[in-house]
């Protein structure tokens, strides 16, 4: 199990951040929660929390994820509504890798629903 700070930097310990999430024990209030959930458990390769956090309609069969990606940071820059009590969300952000020795950055802008009080991940648009 993942020890030590959040991947997804909000300076708590991951047990007590987004490891409650990826634990079952509690669901993500605001889609930038669940984004920053997200790429925690990319981080420490979570793909079972990844699924179950995909919105139905847009969820893939399978997911392989790659243990050579190794993730480092994660940056919000910005939120479109996605709070407690919209139904729907966007999160832009920028999460920064290393990966065959190469860095690199991930932007996308990813789009989130609220359904039966739960966030999901619908999709996501990558920007250079």
């Amino acid at each position: 199990m993942y020890q030590g700070n959040c991947p997804c930097l909000s300076g708590e310990q991951y047990a007590q951040c987004c490891g409650r999430f990826h634990r079952g024990e509690a669901d993500a209030p605001t889609a930038e929660q669940l984004m920053r959930s997200r790429y925690s458990a990319f981080v420490v390769l979570d793909a079972e929390y990844l699924l179950r956090t995909w919105h139905p309609d847009t969820r893939p069969a399978e997911l392989e994820l790659d243990s050579g990606m190794q993730w480092r940071r994660l940056d919000i820059l910005s939120t479109g509504r996605g709070g407690p009590l919209d139904t729907e969300g966007t999160v832009e952000f920028a999460a920064h890798f290393r990966h065959d020795g190469e860095r690199g950055v991930q932007r996308e802008t990813s789009r989130f629903a609220r359904v039966d009080r739960r966030w999901y991940y619908v999709d996501g648009v990558v920007s250079a």
